[in-house]
C-alpha cells in the first residue's frame, strides 16, 4: 500500500503542472490525500461511485475515476472540474497512481523474497523460480552487510540506506528486526574487501549525516549464486556478534578478518570452561593485579618484544623480565616463548567470550 504522504506528493505535483485540483479516497470514501479544502465534501459521492459499475463518472463539477490494482479497486480519484481537459488530467493522474501501485508492489515482492531468502524460508527450486519472475539475476557476486543502528531511528536509517543505494538497481535493502538493516550488495568483478570496507564507511557517513550516530556494520564473504546469499548473511550476523565480544572498538567488522575469535565463538561452553581451568588452574585473568594485566596487554601489542614493551611501560628491561617470570610461575606459561604466548592469548580470548555469555564458572561469573 502506498503511504498517504506519497499520494499527497503525487497529487500536489500533478496540480503544479496542470492547475487542476485532485483528491483520492479509499473504497469506503475516506479521504487519503487532496489539494483543495473542500475535498472532504466528496467522501459520500466517492463511496457511492465506488459501488457503481462505471469506471469514470461526472457528478456536478467533479469527475470521478476508479484506480485498480490487478483488477481490484484500490482508490477513487476525484478531479475538480467538468471539462474535457479536466477529464484528461484525471485519467493521467489515475494512470500515474496505478503505476505507483505496480512499482510499490514489485518492491514489496522483492523485499519479501530477499527476507525469505536470508532466513532460509525458501526451497531451492522456489529461489530460482521467484528470482526469475522478479527479474533478479541468479549468478552474480553479492555480499551481505548487517547494519545495526541506535534504537528509535530504524525507519529513518532504513530510508537513508535505501537513498544511498537508490541508483544501484541490483542491490537490496531490507530490515529483519527492530534495529538491524540488511544490505545485499552486488560486488563488481575484481572488487576487493578493502573496497567493501570503503562502502561500509560510506554508509556510516551517510547515516551520521542524517544524525544517526551510533552505527556498526558487519559483512560476510562474497557469494556467486543467489542461493548462497543466506550464507553471507549468517556470516555477517556472526561477524556482528564476534565483533561485539573481541573487537568492541571497531565499527566495521568483516567475517574473513575475525581470526581466532571466530573459532572460539563456535566452541561449546563446556570445552571453554575446561580449557580455562587447565590454563589458569582455578584463577581468572580478573584476579591478576592491574600491573600484571597492563604488562601482558602491552607485551602482546608489541609482538612479544621485551625492549619495546619495557620502553613503552617506562620500566627497566629487568623489571619486565621479573614480571614475566612471576607470571610464568603462576600459570606455567612463558610469554617470551611463542607457543606459550599463543596459548595464553587464546585463553584470554576464551575468558572474554565466556564473560560475554555471562556464564558461571567455579562460583565466579564470566
Amino acid at each position: 500500500m502506498i503511504s498517504n504522504q506519497i499520494l499527497q506528493s503525487t497529487l500536489e505535483g500533478m496540480k503544479a503542472i496542470t492547475r487542476v485540483d485532485l483528491c483520492i479516497t479509499d473504497t469506503e470514501g475516506s479521504l487519503l490525500a487532496g489539494t483543495f479544502p473542500e475535498a472532504e465534501t466528496q467522501e459520500a459521492a466517492a463511496y457511492t461511485f465506488a459501488n457503481s459499475p462505471a469506471d469514470a463518472q461526472v457528478l456536478g463539477n467533479y469527475q470521478f475515476f476508479k484506480i485498480f490494482d490487478d483488477n481490484q479497486l484500490e482508490y477513487i480519484l476525484v478531479a475538480c472540474g467538468a471539462s474535457e481537459d479536466v477529464y484528461m488530467v484525471g485519467k493521467l493522474a489515475a494512470f500515474q497512481v496505478e503505476n505507483l501501485l505496480t512499482a510499490y508492489k514489485e518492491r514489496f515482492d522483492r523485499d519479501n523474497f530477499i527476507k525469505n531468502l536470508l532466513l532460509d524460508n525458501l526451497l531451492l527450486i522456489d529461489i530460482y523460480n521467484r528470482a526469475k519472475k522478479l527479474q533478479i539475476e541468479e549468478q552474480a557476486r553479492r555480499v551481505c552487510f548487517v547494519i545495526e543502528t541506535e534504537a528509535g531511528k530504524e525507519m529513518s536509517a532504513l530510508e537513508t540506506v535505501r537513498n544511498i543505494y537508490a541508483n544501484r538497481g541490483h542491490d537490496f535493502v531490507t530490515a529483519v528486526d527492530g534495529r538491524t538493516i540488511i544490505l545485499v550488495r552486488e560486488v563488481r568483478e575484481g572488487e576487493s574487501f578493502e573496497e567493501l570496507d570503503h562502502a561500509a564507511r560510506e554508509v556510516i557517513e551517510g547515516l551520521r549525516a542524517a544524525e544517526i550516530l551510533d552505527v556498526n556494520i558487519a559483512y560476510g564473504t562474497i557469494v556467486k549464486d543467489i542461493k548462497d546469499v543466506s550464507r553471507s548473511y549468517k556470516e555477517a550476523m556472526m561477524a556482528r556478534e564476534v565483533g561485539k565480544i573481541f573487537y568492541p572498538d571497531q565499527t566495521i567488522v568483516a567475517y574473513n578478518k575475525l581470526g581466532i575469535g571466530r573459532l572460539i565463538y563456535q566452541l561449546p561452553s563446556s570445552l571453554c570452561k575446561m580449557f580455562i581451568s587447565e590454563i589458569f588452574e582455578g584463577k581468572t585473568p580478573e584476579q591478576f593485579d592491574e600491573e600484571t594485566l597492563q604488562t601482558i596487554n602491552k607485551f602482546f601489542e608489541n609482538s612479544l618484544n621485551v625492549s619495546e614493551t619495557s620502553r613503552q611501560l617506562y620500566i627497566h628491561r629487568n623489571t619486565l623480565v621479573y614480571r614475566l617470570d612471576k607470571l610464568q610461575k603462576t600459570t606455567g606459561l612463558d610469554l617470551r616463548v611463542f607457543e606459550d604466548a599463543i596459548t595464553f592469548k587464546i585463553a584470554l580470548m576464551v575468558v572474554k567470550y565466556m564473560s560475554s555469555k555471562e556464564e558461571v564458572f567455579d562460583g565466579r561469573k564470566f
